[in-house]
């Protein structure tokens, strides 16, 4: 399976016990659905079966059938977990989006000049943020909302950007600091 027909949908963490359990950051819309996706694939091919799933804290801590003993937990920290992208259902709302959907496409303003494209997508918590490959070089963080980007086109592999909503405008202040 190519790189562009994965999704990456959790990292495995630290061992959790004795036993073989792990602790797996998810980015999932529910953590506990990681299992629902069948069976999940690291970067090598090597596969992995979820036998069971339990919340803790801020990860959920699962039990796999390929990993049965502490030592194997240990070798499996910051494994990336991916299914293929024909696994994930295509229902979604109006206005959601898979991040794997949204890297690569390419950013404009309303007026159709290009900004960029989007590099990654990222959520510290707040919400989502969109890292932006700036035309001009360099990168920007845009948070992903309705301001920001008011159009998402996928069909077209394109986002439109309000350069002032996104804060990629110079700041008036730093433009007569310069002055």
């Amino acid at each position: 399976m190519s790189d562009d027909q994965r999704v990456l949908m959790a990292v495995i963490g630290a061992p959790h016990g004795v036993r073989g359990e792990v602790r797996i950051k998810t980015f999932t819309g529910d953590p506990l659905a990681l299992g629902d996706y069948g069976k999940l694939t690291d970067a090598k091919g090597a596969v992995y079966t979820i036998a069971n799933l339990r919340p803790s804290k801020t990860v959920v801590v699962a039990r796999i059938k390929e990993i049965t003993t502490r030592e194997a937990a240990e070798a499996a920290n910051g494994t990336e977990l991916y299914v293929a992208r024909s696994a994930l259902p295509d229902d979604l709302d109006e206005d959601e989006y898979y991040h794997a959907d949204l890297i690569g496409l390419e950013a404009v303003d309303a007026a159709g000049a290009k900004v960029g494209s989007v590099k990654a997508m990222h959520d510290f918590g707040a919400g989502d943020i969109i890292e932006l490959t700036l035309s001009t070089g360099g990168t920007a963080m845009v948070p992903f909302t309705r301001a920001a980007v008011p159009q998402v086109a996928l069909a077209d592999r394109r986002i439109v950007i309000d350069p002032a909503a996104a804060g990629l405008l110079p700041d008036e202040d730093e433009q007569e600091e310069r002055q």
